[in-house]
């Protein structure tokens, strides 16, 4: 689970001894704030980024210098330069660079608008000043645990989405109607206990071992 203290100057913390450390909860008949997704540092993109633009500036900088200190100017700079001025626009190396520019752009543009953090389901708030996440991976296991303490389930499989819990159970004793029956009750209680702000929707499979589950068994 994540946790995350959010900073309110129009909310005092509590006391100590109150709830949550001192965070402040939200009034019975105060509207429940709402709870978005975690967003991303992006530290890998970022230091990636940083070192490109470091190491370009710092040689085009260094190159400057040497022409101002009547040096000549590096090869690849007088290169550059006569091939920009000569080539076409329409050249397969212009355009070339250009898409790779492009689409460079625009992944650095989808990495700073969405927020990344996929694995991170948004729980509700019940404190102005606390946020919680829990993991997809840590409910998956959760509500594993929950299914398969329903008489009749021999094994379970579950994958949790961002919206979407898929359950897939194998049930090698009772009606089958019966144990999806329970399966979806109990799988119902458990997403409700997660605490998610958005509750997840259930799709629930249950069907008989297979003959090579039943023959290595």
């Amino acid at each position: 689970m994540t946790t995350t203290p959010e900073q309110n100057p129009t909310t005092s913390p509590g006391p100590p001894g109150g709830p949550a450390g001192g965070a402040a909860a939200v009034p019975a008949d105060a509207p429940v704030p709402r709870a978005r997704r975690f967003w991303s540092a992006r530290r890998i993109p970022a230091a990636l980024l940083a070192a490109v633009v470091l190491a370009a500036a710092g040689l085009l900088l260094y190159d400057v210098a040497a022409v101002r200190a009547d040096r000549s100017a590096m090869s690849w700079r007088r290169r550059l330069a006569h091939a920009l001025a000569t080539r076409p626009l329409d050249d397969v190396v212009i355009v070339a660079g250009a898409s790779v520019a492009v689409l460079l752009g625009v992944w650095l543009l989808v990495l700073a608008l969405t927020p990344g953090l996929r694995n991170v389901l948004p729980m509700r708030r019940e404190h102005t000043d606390v946020r919680a996440g829990l993991d997809r991976e840590a409910a998956a296991l959760t509500l594993r645990d929950r299914v398969m303490e329903v008489s009749g389930v021999q094994s379970v499989k579950v994958r949790v989405g961002r919206a979407k819990v898929g359950v897939r159970a194998v049930s090698h004793f009772r009606a089958l109607d019966e144990v999806r029956a329970d399966v979806e009750t109990v799988l119902a209680t458990g997403i409700d206990e997660l605490g998610l702000a958005r509750p997840l929707a259930p799709t629930v499979r249950v069907a008989r071992p297979s003959r090579k589950e039943g023959k290595a068994k």
